[in-house]
């Protein structure tokens, strides 16, 4: 009774009464549902018996604090205009059709019914093709709050579901801090590089992941610090990635995949244009008075000085050519600048890329073969050396290739061997002759299936003594009886084979539909596409069968060297 009067006389009553007050108000305005709101009350009633000196009050009232604070109720509201939706798609991306037709159905299902779950979409790709800002131009089409997470190396399972009350320090976890920050329930989500989540002794973040990402279960997610059910079912989910092997089966299971793939010099130059020069021009502080970039110099700085399937190093050497003319400018030299060719190596140094010379000078040799790679940064052109030196019959791989490439050298060098007679090459040949293949560079880790035939070929090549046709690359798994069989990453190889300048590619025939299907006829412009089902018809097309087609194909090589750089 003494410390309730001192208390009273301190004015510390009417404070904690004035507080108690103001949150049952603020619990009344949150809009919660019935079961919540009892838990709140249930909360307050055990806040206003304490003394706010107590060691627990802060921690409680923290809790009631966050569920007042919470969007049970408020939504973005607002009709979906879908002309204007796409309109606003369209102006901040350039093609990424799939992806846009799907946001747009997404769209017009909830305009005619607005109580449909929201859909989780996972967008894959190659660094730099729009993943992230996708996400951005989607919720601003919606006309909802945009709210990003990054999962790239979080391990603690707590990040996703949050810490139980009884931790010292504890708070919910990021979604629902997300939604907070939001205040919206159903705010665009962005879940950004879902594959690289790790996972130790502290949890599973995949795994708290899945009551969230799943449609039948996240309109009652239950957060470890609320421990009340919370709707998550009216958030748009977008996960991004670049490649989907690390992701766990059953939070694969619960998205819808999109995949973005890499983008030709078309467009490229086309995005460059229309989005990343006015950018760069107006961030640099320069304007179109002085400074005019030409379409030759962006194709130079394409192929010449950056080797990626998106766009980041693109933008970022267009900034450099700005953040150039911005200093001369601060020097007094006011005249307006034309970038050329020549001005682009002077400002970013010599040529980083050779393209075209690249292939036909390091196939000039016998037992040289170029194949084509899928990597999470899109495709890439991987070049196969053989060579053979006076020896007991040993067979030597290098390279850093894993197991399964290793295996497929040793099916290549089964089938040169068992029809060695067939090929013109002398069966004592292996016996005394010891046979070397490399795949450079020897850092990159390297494996799978698909260089048999380019690994094949190199073999045929350096035993035959015959070039390989100049500007050729080829991909394709190979048994033993020598056929070809389909590989995965068509699109990214075959834009790979392009932007390395590749005229003739070598793909298994049944992956034609795959090249059908995903690659327009801008993208297979300039290139020969040619379907084999064996290693003979992979032999017929890339090595010659005769002196005449030996001498052409290095006079092919010899023009393509002697040619000034593009």
């Amino acid at each position: 009774e003494q410390m309730k009067a001192i208390q009273k006389e301190l004015g510390e009553q009417d404070e904690g009464q004035r507080d108690i007050e103001e949150l049952k108000q603020k619990i009344e305005a949150a809009g919660m549902p019935d079961d919540v709101k009892k838990e709140a009350l249930k909360e307050l009633g055990r806040l206003s018996r304490m003394s706010p000196m107590a060691a627990d009050y802060s921690v409680t009232r923290n809790y009631i604090e966050w569920l007042a604070v919470l969007p049970w109720a408020k939504t973005s509201g607002g009709e979906v205009d879908i002309p204007k939706a796409k309109e606003i798609l369209d102006t901040d991306h350039y093609d990424l059709k799939k992806v846009k037709d799907r946001i747009l159905d997404y769209l017009s299902v909830r305009r005619l019914k607005p109580s449909m779950k929201g859909p989780i979409l996972c967008f894959v790709g190659p660094p730099g093709v729009g993943k992230t800002s996708l996400g951005k131009s989607i919720a601003r089409a919606l006309g909802r709050k945009f709210v990003r997470l990054s999962l790239g190396g979080v391990h603690d399972e707590a990040e996703i579901r949050g810490h139980r009350r009884t931790y010292i320090g504890a708070l919910p976890g990021q979604i629902i801090q997300g939604i907070r920050r939001a205040e919206t329930k159903d705010p665009v989500f962005m879940l950004d590089e879902i594959d690289k989540v790790g996972r130790d002794f502290r949890g599973d973040p995949g795994s708290a992941l899945l009551e969230a990402l799943d449609p039948e279960q996240n309109s009652t997610f239950r957060d470890n610090y609320l421990d009340v059910p919370f709707d998550l079912s009216k958030v748009l989910f977008i996960t991004t990635a670049n490649m989907l092997d690390p992701v766990a089966e059953p939070l694969r299971d619960r998205m819808e995949i999109i995949e973005l793939q890499g983008y030709t010099e078309e467009e490229k130059v086309h995005i460059a244009f229309q989005y990343l020069i006015p950018r760069q021009i107006e961030e640099n502080g320069i304007t179109t008075e002085q400074i005019d970039i030409t379409e030759e110099a962006v194709r130079f700085v394409i192929r010449h000085y950056t080797h990626e399937a998106g766009v980041r190093n693109l933008e970022r050497n267009i900034g450099t050519i700005a953040r150039k003319q911005a200093r001369r400018i601060a020097e007094g030299k006011t005249e307006k600048l034309i970038v050329t060719k020549e001005v682009v190596q002077e400002f970013l140094g010599g040529i980083k890329i050779r393209t075209e010379g690249e292939i036909a000078e390091r196939t000039k040799r016998a037992g040289v073969a170029v194949g084509l790679a899928w990597t999470p940064a899109g495709g890439d052109v991987l070049f196969i050396e053989a060579n053979s030196m006076k020896g007991k019959g040993s067979f030597t791989m290098t390279g850093q290739i894993g197991q399964v490439m290793q295996e497929s050298m040793q099916a290549a060098l089964t089938w040169v061997r068992s029809n060695a007679a067939q090929l013109g090459i002398s069966e004592s040949f292996f016996a005394d002759h010891d046979i070397h293949i490399h795949v450079p560079a020897g850092a990159i880790p390297k494996d799978g299936p698909s260089a048999g035939v380019t690994m094949a070929t190199a073999l045929v090549s350096l035993l035959t003594d015959r070039r390989v046709r100049p500007l050729t690359a080829m991909t394709g798994e190979i048994t033993l009886s020598g056929n070809v069989l389909p590989v995965g990453g068509i699109k990214e190889k075959v834009l790979a084979a392009k932007r390395a300048g590749v005229h003739d590619v070598l793909l298994p025939a049944e992956n034609r539909t795959n090249v059908e299907e995903d690659l327009t006829p801008e993208q297979l412009e300039n290139l020969s596409i040619h379907y084999i089902k064996t290693i003979d018809e992979a032999l017929e097309l890339a090595l010659p069968t005769t002196p005449r087609e030996e001498k052409q194909y290095a006079e092919e090589r010899e023009k393509v060297l002697t040619q000034p750089v593009a």
